[in-house]
């Protein structure tokens, strides 16, 4: 049964999860033995259990993505297959409710060229807001490595929005330890990355691809004055010539399982509330702890009003103007 929440009562615009979990998605993982995603079993799903929630806590649209563990399982002829059925129910799910949803797009990296294709369609033909990529691929590579820098110019190219989720890397596969990976490997395999852009000059080469790390960064706030003493390594002068700190306040970064007084405050010691928009971590993180997540910005002392609601709701409607327009509409 819905809420009978008002449609004026909400006003946070894009959690980007509710994790789209469709049953094509879950089905076709099932038939390759894979039947979790970061150590938690897929909860079960539906437009309509997401809508209850986000009418339940105020929350007025929703940004979809699968995420770990993603489409790539070292064979490119099953992500290839399975990556358009995933896009094109994203699609149908916004279509249906254009006030509530939007999406972003699935690829089959590491296949680049697959990726390129993908990216074509989602974008162009669906209309979809953006695109997902795991933070590291079936390959063992990280976001940042060459291989992949024919996907990462176009999508500078587009100024795409870019969505970074962990998984659990494979360097972990041969030493794995008996945590789930939520709460151990996806912090890190979020954390590499970032430092892997900057590292490589990915960052300092495409600057308009506006991309958005999980779980505030993860350890990267943290780190970022020990990084910076990478500024003083010859090989960094020249891919990343302005510093460390510098491509760190380009990126944003998100608030989910980490709308915290410790994992914020240390946040807003490395960016403006202008790079941290609001996502939570639905279904994965079951209702109650999605709540919790929801309200927690409220309750942080270092927001005030104008800038609780940017992280809530403004920031996320400067980067998705699709979104936005929808909203808009009568």
């Amino acid at each position: 049964m819905r809420s009978a929440r008002s449609a004026a009562s909400r006003e946070r615009p894009a959690p980007h999860r509710p994790h789209l979990l469709p049953t094509e998605y879950v089905s076709a993982l099932a038939g390759i033995g894979i039947t979790d995603g970061g150590g938690i079993p897929f909860p079960a799903w539906s437009a309509e259990t997401a809508l209850v929630v986000m009418d339940d806590n105020s929350i007025q649209a929703a940004v979809t993505s699968i995420s770990a563990p993603g489409v790539h399982f070292e064979d490119t002829a099953f992500a290839r297959d399975l990556v358009p059925c995933c896009n094109e129910v994203a699609a149908r799910l916004a279509g249906d409710h254009p006030k509530r949803f939007g999406a972003f797009a699935t690829l089959p990296l590491p296949d680049v060229k697959g990726a390129l294709l993908e990216l074509e369609y989602a974008l162009d033909i669906l209309q979809l807001d953006g695109v997902v990529l795991l933070a590291s691929q079936s390959d063992g590579r990280y976001l940042g490595d060459p291989n992949f820098d024919d996907l990462v110019a176009e999508l500078d190219r587009r100024a795409a929005v870019v969505f970074v989720h962990p998984t659990i890397p494979k360097s972990v596969e041969a030493v794995p330890i008996d945590v789930p990976a939520f709460a151990s490997e996806f912090p890190f395999d979020t954390s590499c990355p970032i430092l892997n852009l900057i590292w490589s000059g990915t960052v300092e080469r495409l600057p308009n691809v506006r991309g958005i790390f999980s779980y505030a960064g993860a350890t990267a706030p943290f780190l970022a004055w020990r990084w910076s003493l990478l500024n003083l390594h010859p090989t960094m002068l020249e891919p990343a010539a302005v510093g460390v700190m510098h491509y760190l306040g380009q990126l944003l970064y998100d608030t989910a399982l980490s709308a915290n007084p410790h994992a914020l405050r240390s946040l807003l010691e490395l960016v403006g509330p202008s790079q941290v928009v609001f996502w939570s971590d639905y279904p994965f993180a079951p209702a109650p702890l999605h709540g919790a997540s929801v309200r927690s910005p409220a309750s942080f002392d270092g927001f005030d009003a104008p800038k609780r609601r940017a992280i809530e709701r403004d920031n996320a409607l400067v980067l998705l103007p699709g979104l936005r327009a929808q909203l808009e509409r009568a």
